[in-house]
């Protein structure tokens, strides 16, 4: 069955921001812990622009990554002005084709 509507009615956008890091898991005896995390650590802030699936089953879709704020900040602002626009089929080809659903937990 196809839907047709704006596809305002059936996703929302939202930036997500992802910090990285690398850790070190040891065994120690039959306990596995963390070792805690050294003073300086380098961690990588990534930010996800993603578009949330309203109704339905919950799910997620990650349109972009950015490593820069502002850059993905530019991006969520023309996506969004795509999703006042377009039609619900016409975004989803846009910017969901190809892409795999990140399920909610």
């Amino acid at each position: 069955m196809k839907v047709i509507g704006a596809a305002d009615e059936f996703w929302r956008l939202r930036l997500t921001r992802v910090d990285t890091l690398d850790l070190d898991f040891e065994w120690h005896e039959d306990i596995l812990y963390r070792e805690p995390p050294a003073p300086n650590l380098d961690e990588v802030e990534v930010f996800q622009v993603e578009a949330v699936r309203l109704g339905g089953a919950d799910a997620v879709h990650c349109l972009a990554r950015f490593y820069d704020r502002a850059e993905a900040e530019e991006y969520l602002t023309a996506a969004r002005d795509d999703l006042a626009t377009l039609t619900k089929a016409q975004f989803e080809d846009a910017y969901l084709a190809g892409e795999d659903e990140i399920p909610l937990d």
